[in-house]
């Protein structure tokens, strides 16, 4: 077993700490082990679909991080054959809440999914998958360019 440091938002580690006492872990470590591995299987389960689907990504973040808009307008627009429509939350004076319909193959969804959970900023984010049966998903055409 190896000892790791790691730096845990203040809120993220009372809610951690209270789900132990909740459970009746005897300290952070064996919540925090039980906690990943529920998250690697997790991801494991969402990795292995394949083929056309659409997803509805979810995500919180810190408005006010620096340069994190622009870096998520820039994956957007990188992915604009993904994205098919996104909702802008303003939940309180910090945190804005933006959930997105994607549609694609499910590989690619996956991985822009987990590069927009990714950013530094980024507090929470889900994408929940759902396959279409199309074995071949069809890109979506628009009038301009990116460069």
């Amino acid at each position: 077993m190896q000892r790791i440091t790691i730096t845990i938002e203040d809120d993220l580690l009372a809610e951690i700490d209270a789900a132990a006492e909740a459970r009746g872990y005897q300290n952070r470590s064996e919540i925090i082990r039980d906690l990943a591995r529920a998250g690697l299987q997790q991801s494991s389960e969402d990795t292995a679909q394949t083929g056309a689907c659409v997803a509805g990504l979810i995500y919180v973040y810190d408005h006010a991080a620096r340069d994190l808009s622009k870096r998520l307008v820039q994956e957007f627009h990188g992915h604009h054959d993904l994205a098919l429509a996104t909702l802008h939350v303003h939940l309180d004076d910090n945190n804005c809440m933006e959930m997105t319909a994607l549609k694609g193959d499910a590989a690619e969804v996956r991985h822009f999914a987990d590069h927009i959970i990714a950013e530094r900023g980024v507090r929470y984010g889900r994408v929940v998958m759902i396959p279409t049966g199309d074995s071949k998903p069809k890109g979506r055409k628009h009038g301009h360019r990116h460069e």
